[in-house]
């Protein structure tokens, strides 16, 4: 009798991981100045939740590298380190291109399946990426960064985040020519991060599949960051996709009640818990007089199957967040536990179809689907000249 574990170990052969989000390039900024001679993924990292013998032991075989900056840089600061972060994932890629394949279409991961790599493909995370510049936009879109989260942790000036004050009440007038835009450029429009009133005016806006790169389910655990059922229920229509996150306070509510606790001491101190840097630097400190809860691969799994219950099972992924959070549930600790996760939805009855889709075939649909949409939209109009002062009076 094949057991859960050879099940498994089939089904990525065919269906491997596809991940939304990974934070290693600023990991690796932070680290090591982006010096791969130092941070030689290659082999076991001690330092990292990634590398390539890990990824190998996770079943993976596509990854959205995470070109993040933070969130508090604006303007040419932010695109600049933006810039940086692209050159070193293409670098990562061309140094290790015997494992990973640079890819910036559908036709590109199925080429890096066939050779036997693994697919490298880039999002950038935050509309301050492109200082509400379309030209920039399409830049980031020809160096190959193929989705962009249209928030990260605070506003930007045309569209709400779900971690700040609303401002504008979902996007503003240029927030929805950008998505446009990137509908047309063939760019995902990613809505991790944003406010449920963002949420709802880009999937009103958008003509091409929406994803969630790396969000859970707000019923299951109520954090601004996850996704409330009736934007879930609108997945269906849209044809996008929630990659569900590993992150602890995301998927765990006693974690979540303990966050907010933190929370209010660190205001006490002058620190805001929307600033990544400081408030991660706080919480090293608070961990040691107050010790957090742990989240468990039950909690995700809880998520995983409210997300398929409330959109379907056609529009659910993965998106574990690894090296951009320093504590994961128990069991899925770095890339290499995906198999354990799969082997207890296998145990809860998922069919080997539906387990496929989760892993791969639900991700792969969403990009071409942003392709499709891309072809017939560039075929009819030419690149947007709006401006933001123009649009939104600025």
């Amino acid at each position: 009798m094949t057991s859960t574990s050879q099940r498994i170990t089939a089904l990525l052969a065919t269906h491997p991981v596809w991940d939304g989000h990974n934070d290693l390039p600023w990991e690796a900024r932070k680290q090591v100045g982006y010096d791969l001679d130092r941070l030689d993924i290659s082999g076991d990292v001690a330092t990292t939740h990634t590398d390539i013998p890990r990824m190998r032991r996770g079943g993976m075989g596509a990854q959205f590298w995470s070109v993040y900056v933070d969130a508090k840089w604006a303007g040419e600061k932010a695109v600049t380190a933006t810039l940086e972060q692209i050159d070193f994932v293409r670098e990562m890629t061309t140094r290790y291109a015997g494992e990973l394949a640079f890819a910036v279409s559908s036709t590109d991961v199925r080429e890096a399946r066939a050779s036997g790599r693994i697919a490298s493909l880039m999002g950038a995370e935050g509309g301050h990426s492109i200082d509400s510049s379309l030209g920039t936009l399409r830049m980031l879109h020809t160096l190959g960064v193929r989705y962009m989260t249209l928030t990260h942790n605070d506003n930007v000036p045309w569209a709400d985040s779900a971690t700040d004050e609303p401002v504008l009440g979902g996007l503003s007038p240029f927030g929805r020519e950008v998505v446009r835009e990137m509908n047309r450029i063939g760019m995902a429009v990613d809505l991790s991060h944003v406010s449920p009133d963002t949420m709802r005016a880009a999937l009103a806006t958008t003509t091409a599949p929406v994803m969630f790169s790396h969000s859970s389910a707000r019923a299951v655990c109520d954090h601004p960051r996850n996704v409330p059922d009736d934007v879930l229920a609108q997945l269906p229509a849209n044809g996008g996709l929630c990659m569900v996150t590993f992150v602890p306070k995301f998927v765990s509510p006693a974690i979540r009640e303990w966050d907010l606790e933190a929370a209010d001491v660190a205001a006490g101190e002058g620190i805001d818990s929307a600033d990544y840097a400081a408030y991660s630097s706080f919480l090293v400190g608070y961990r040691e007089t107050h010790a957090q809860p742990e989240a468990t691969l039950d909690d995700v799994v809880a998520h995983i199957e409210h997300v398929r219950d409330v959109a379907g099972v056609d529009h659910i992924g993965l998106g574990g967040d690894y090296d951009g959070v320093d504590v994961l549930p128990t069991g899925l600790d770095d890339v290499a536990g995906y198999p354990v996760l799969l082997e207890a939805l296998a145990d809860r009855g998922w069919s080997d179809d539906d387990l496929g889709k989760l892993t791969w075939s639900n991700a792969l649909r969403v990009l071409e689907g942003v392709e499709a949409t891309a072809r017939e939209l560039s075929a009819t109009r030419g690149p947007s000249t709006a401006r933001i002062e123009d649009l939104d009076g600025e």
